[in-house]
């Protein structure tokens, strides 16, 4: 999933998008594993230089052509994101479902310093002259190393039509491959691609995710998050507070400052509304963590009128447990993470330092569920520097694809939940007739690429449908072209 962490300084939660991320367990509903071949491919290390051009390392990727016999039908590429392609490959049950109807091979790539693509190993995250590898142009020119070698063409015969997908930062990627080569991709869907992040406002992101709160059950919700700040960190500020809140909350760590209950806690919570919101699909799943259908509502049936003191802390313990211990398997709070180990944050961390520098902030004061905390450019430089040695190029990513101005780009749908947070830095509207929009406006995270479910809504089967029907065309013009 923009998998959803995006920006040290703000919440973790607002990094991993990313498809956010941005990821991902299997499933509930998958009933059985989806089966590939693992494969590997050596790429270049890097693909923008002329020196040293004989380094490489092994690209994973995962192959299914049950669907494609005579080797001759298209090819659906999933444009892997900042996660363990395996995963992404299980929560895309979109693409295994249209495979038999277009007789097409499905591929996975795996994107470099995520999942078993180390380009240096266990030393991959070791030094910023390692990391300095990991970018999405660098990943979009490993996919497009390896299309060329599993879908050649040449002056006497031309490659079969390809199709990308992808989730969050998936989405992101897949659509700027097909802006960046579209001689190899013939078209893109791009699920929850928040590409116009990089140019919005910082503070939609919690707008639209305090929305989401108010709406789900009653406005009761969002109001009583946003007193919890005030009354936690009053706890916090007294030993007998402290271990009040250690009682109820049964955190894993040593909670000994107030300062593990204002930083490290509060930005737990944060991740977790926002993660409750991406996966908030009308079913069970175990997307980022083993959740009822619609957890949001189930989350504020817990705070569905106003409580004040200690009774709000034993109601929101309640809440948070929807999300940290819906099996009743977990004996204690883990507030370091929210995410499952699989989610690559420490290369997500990196890449929101130097190329994905999306501002995430918040107002408060009615306008949304959090504490007021502006954005500070600086303290995020900063930061980036101390942790990595490198500083955000603010501008990169609208330099090289575009990001509010897409008049060049074609063949592309992108779709948004209206319902996800990361809609505000998604493709709304358009004037390019090339490219789709379509809106799901009950639809959570990338939705629409997840396998059908019986409880799925209208909107998210007509976005498949589209989706579909686009697809269908780009491969028939392929063709037409070909013949």
């Amino acid at each position: 999933m923009i998998s959803n962490i995006y920006t040290m300084g703000a919440s973790k939660a607002h990094f991993l998008l990313l498809g956010i991320l941005v990821t991902c367990m299997i499933a509930t509903q998958i009933s059985a594993k989806y089966e590939y071949q693992v494969k590997y491919l050596d790429v270049p290390l890097d693909h923008f230089t002329y020196v040293n051009e004989t380094v490489t390392f092994k690209m994973r990727y995962l192959v299914n052509d049950t669907y494609n016999p005579d080797g001759k039908g298209p090819i659906l590429f999933y444009t892997g994101n900042e996660g363990d392609i395996e995963n992404f490959a299980q929560n895309t049950g979109f693409m295994w479902e249209i495979a038999p109807k277009l007789k097409a091979s499905l591929v996975f790539a795996e994107h470099r310093f995520y999942g078993k693509t180390l380009p240096f190993g266990n030393a991959s995250y070791e030094s910023p002259k390692h990391l300095g590898y990991l970018s999405s142009e660098q990943a979009l020119a490993d996919f497009a190393e390896l299309l060329a070698e599993i879908n050649p063409s040449n002056r006497s015969t031309r490659g079969r039509p390809v199709i990308a997908f992808g989730g969050s930062y998936g989405g992101m990627l897949a659509a700027w491959f097909r802006m960046k080569y579209p001689h190899l991709v013939s078209g893109a869907i791009a699920s929850s691609a928040p590409i116009r992040q990089f140019d919005t406002d910082c503070g939609i992101f919690n707008q639209i995710l305090t929305s989401v709160f108010s709406v789900a059950y009653t406005k009761e919700c969002s109001q009583n998050i946003a007193r919890s700040w005030d009354v936690l960190k009053n706890y916090s500020s007294t030993a007998d507070g402290l271990k009040v809140l250690k009682d109820k909350f049964k955190f894993c760590g040593n909670i000994t400052k107030a300062d593990d209950i204002t930083g490290t806690f509060f930005d737990y919570l944060a991740d977790v509304y926002g993660n409750l919101a991406m996966i908030n699909y009308p079913y069970n799943s175990s997307f980022l963590a083993p959740v009822p259908a619609y957890p949001v509502r189930e989350f504020c049936g817990r705070l569905a009128q106003n409580f004040t003191g200690l009774e709000l802390i034993g109601r929101l313990q309640e809440a948070v447990s929807i999300y940290s211990n819906y099996t009743g398997q977990t004996k204690c709070l883990n507030i370091d993470s929210a995410y499952d180990d699989n989610m690559g944050t420490s290369g997500w961390e990196f890449q929101s330092c130097t190329e994905m520098w999306m501002p995430m902030c918040s107002e408060g004061s009615g306008k949304d569920m959090f504490p007021k905390k502006p954005w500070d450019d600086k303290k995020f430089s900063d930061d980036c520097f101390k942790k990595f040695g490198v500083r955000p190029k603010k501008n990169v990513a609208m330099t090289i694809y575009g990001g509010q101005y897409l008049e060049g780009a074609s063949n592309i749908v992108f779709s948004n939940g209206l319902m996800d947070p990361w809609s505000g830095g998604g493709v709304l509207r358009t004037s390019n007739n090339n490219i789709k929009v379509v809106l799901i406006p009950e639809g959570a995270h990338h939705v629409d690429l997840r396998a059908e479910d019986p409880n799925d809504n209208g909107s998210v089967l007509v976005a498949r449908q589209v989706h579909l029907q686009n697809i269908q065309m780009w491969i028939k013009q392929y063709r037409k072209r070909m013949a």
